[in-house]
Parts: structure tokens; sequence; C-alpha cells
């Protein structure tokens, strides 16, 4: 949703008009971001279905929201294409139920479709850990991904994806994609909502930043694949509470949205790690999310600001933009090939220290953290002229041309 949301006001400087479809808002569970629309240009085509309501289909087991507006979305999406010439349907989403659409649409009306991977659809990392560890009714999601992918996929005209390894495993599943047009492109920076956040600054809920206490703030989703990187700030914290507590005792650690759950039935991943770790009295977990621009101001109040990856090589946190935007001092812990690392570095804009095939020491670590605690008054020297390459701007151009291509290939 923010790769559309951040290119929407670039998409007509390249060429293109976008009309878009969702889902209306009283049907999506989770946070809300009334603010969003404020952001849109004002004459921005927008059609919002209904889907079937949560609080119904969750007594029979079904929550997924592609499952539940299916048919609206389908319905909806067949009435803008019989009224309207389209060149192309443009899939940006993690919720996957939706992506049969495009075959569907294609083969009613012709019209070409691009998908935008942002996380795996068949993912096979949970396969290989222990029941236990694998999220909630991850049997039968694994099972209706297994069927609706290999459906839908080898009838996309371009593949679009924040990591070129799902390209690849997509390719390797479906050979005929290799003769499609593909491009890795990163999410967008957007700083003109960090612009709107310090213009209208919000309430913090979480803590107050000017009670002496050094407040570190991580905002985003957590779980099990995160631990190595956890293990990682949580040793690292309880050897800065040895040998530097005139610095570390001060630490308060704040994990905000961990879970994707609904507000009713958050489940804390983070808080329990620090509990074995011997460290939960400097960590606070606040699973429930909360919406954007909350979060965006929670980093502004951040005296610094915590980035643990995943275990997943593939992963890439698209938080890592609005980290380095915020303009405070960042101690990121990916995975060693993860594309993060190299925008870090490229952009000089926080302390890396990684695991995996290169991995560094929870010592290390403890080295790094405890030099920008020693220097939370210095802002990070990062190189935007570097990060320029990574705005919303330059992103939504580089997605334009890849739609030239598609496009121009059906015209062949």
């Amino acid at each position: 949703m923010h790769r559309v949301r951040v290119s929407l006001p670039y998409f007509r400087e390249f060429d293109w008009n976008a009309s878009v479809l969702t889902v209306a808002p009283q049907f999506v569970e989770g946070s809300k971001e009334p603010r969003f629309s404020e952001y849109l240009p004002i004459d921005t085509a927008v059609t919002r279905t209904h889907a079937l309501p949560a609080r119904w289909t969750r007594k029979a087991g079904l929550g997924n929201l592609g499952l539940r507006a299916f048919p609206f979305l389908y319905s909806a999406g067949r009435r803008l294409l019989a009224r309207a010439s389209f060149d192309l349907v443009y899939f940006s989403t993690t919720v996957f139920t939706a992506l049969p659409l495009g075959r569907l649409w294609k083969r009613r009306f012709g019209v070409p479709f691009v998908v935008d991977m942002q996380d795996p659809w068949v993912n096979d990392y949970y396969d290989r850990h222990p029941q236990a560890q694998k999220p909630p009714k991850h049997w039968a999601a694994s099972r209706l991904h297994r069927i609706l992918e290999p459906w839908s996929m080898p009838a996309a005209d371009g593949l679009m994806a924040v990591s070129g390894a799902y390209i690849d495993r997509l390719t390797e599943r479906y050979p005929s994609l290799k003769a499609k047009p593909s491009m890795v492109l990163p999410f967008g920076a957007a700083p003109k909502d960090f612009h709107g956040v310090r213009r209208n600054p919000q309430p913090n809920r979480f803590f107050d930043p000017r009670d002496g206490k050094i407040h570190a703030v991580y905002a985003g989703r957590g779980g099990e694949d995160m631990w190595t990187a956890l293990r990682m700030v949580f040793s690292a914290l309880k050897t800065g509470l040895s040998e530097s507590p005139e610095l570390f005792q001060k630490l308060q650690l704040h994990f905000i949205g961990t879970d994707y759950a609904p507000a009713e039935r958050p489940r804390k991943s983070v808080e329990p790690l620090a509990q074995s770790l011997g460290v939960v009295g400097h960590v606070q977990e606040h699973p429930q999310r909360v919406p954007y621009f909350e979060a965006l101001q929670v980093l502004c109040d951040g005296h610094m600001l915590l980035l643990p990856g995943s275990n997943d090589p593939q992963y890439t946190p698209s938080k890592l933009y609005p980290y380095i935007l915020a303009g405070r001092p960042l101690l990121a812990v990916l995975n060693s090939k993860s594309s993060a690392c190299e925008i870090l570095r490229s952009t000089n804009a926080g302390q890396l220290v990684t695991f995996g095939d290169v991995e560094d020491s929870a010592f290390t670590l403890y080295g790094a953290w405890r030099e920008i605690v020693s220097h939370l008054d210095h802002a990070p020297e990062t190189d935007w002229q570097a990060f320029a390459k990574f705005t919303a701007k330059e992103m939504t151009r580089r997605q334009c041309e890849f739609f030239d291509r598609v496009v121009a290939l059906q015209i062949q």
C-alpha cells in the first residue's frame, strides 16, 4: 500500500494516470490512518469496495482480507475495465489472495498485469521450523498459497520486487516468467511524511522524551525470525549494564507495533526473549499496531533508533527509509546478506552490525551502542545526495519506465 501511496503524487509527471481500487477502511482490521488522504493528489480516482465483515467470517475461522473482499474487488474491477481503456493492472500488496484477480481480468479484458512482490507469496521459511514456532493457521494458509500462486503468477506480464531473491525464486518455479520483464525496486522514501509530522506533532503515549531516560525505539513487526538479532541486542545491553552502567542504566528500549493480530488478540514476541536474557526491566513491548503517523512521531521522539533484522536474508525492512529520515542516531543489526546493509553503508546513515555469513559479536554491538549513547547529541552524518536515489520521486520514475516496457511488449 505504501508503494502506491508515495507514488501517486508523481505518476502524472511520468505520463501515467492512476485509478486506485481498494477496500473501504471499515472492512479492514487493524489500525487506521485517516491522514493518508491528506497526502494524495486531490484528483486521484479511488474506488472503494465492500468486504464480508470480519466479525462474521472469523466465527468460521476466516479473517483474510483478500478472501473476504475477493468477489467485491472482482466486480468493481470488471466494471472499471469495461468502462474505460486501461493499459495495465498493477498489484502492490501483501494480500496475496487478491492477486488471482489479475489472471481473471486479463482473461476477460486482455489487460496485462504486473505484480509487485514485497514479501514471498509461498514462503518455506517456517517449514524448516518446529510447529510451535509457526504462526497460527500456518498450514491452512500455506496450502492455499501453494494453490493460488501457481495458478496466478505464470500469467503475470511483469514482476517487480523489493528483493532480487523474490524474482529468482519465482522464475525458478515458473520458467515462463524468465521471458517477462522484471525489476528490483526498493520502496521509495517519503520526506513529505516527516514534514507533516514536524508541522503537526502528536502526543506520544509510549514514553516522555524529557524524563531523563534514554529512549531507544523500534517500530515494526516482531517475530521469532528476528530473535537472532534481538539476542545480540539484549546480550549487548546486558554487557553495557555491567561494563558501562552510568550510560546503559538510563536505557529504555521500546518495541512498538510488533504484532499483526487485531487489537483484542495481541501477542508479545520480544519481551519473553528479554525476560529469558535477564534484561526485561529495560524493555517494553507494545504489540498493538499503531497508525503510521503516530509511529513516525515516536521515531522522531526517540533519542536513538534500533533496527533488528530477520534471519531470512531475503527480508528487506521497508521501515529503513523512515528510520533514516527521522534523523536520529541509528543502530541496525541486520543479516549480512540483506540489501539494507548496502543502503546503510552507502548513505552513512547509522551504525551497522551484522550476523549470518559475516557475523559480528555482541561485544562489537555493545561498543557501537556505547559510542552512540555517548554522543546522542550528534546527528548522523547522512549522505543525503546518496540518499536521493531512494526517494519516492526517483522510485516512481523507474516504476513508470518499467510499466512502459511491459505495455510496449504487448503491442509488438
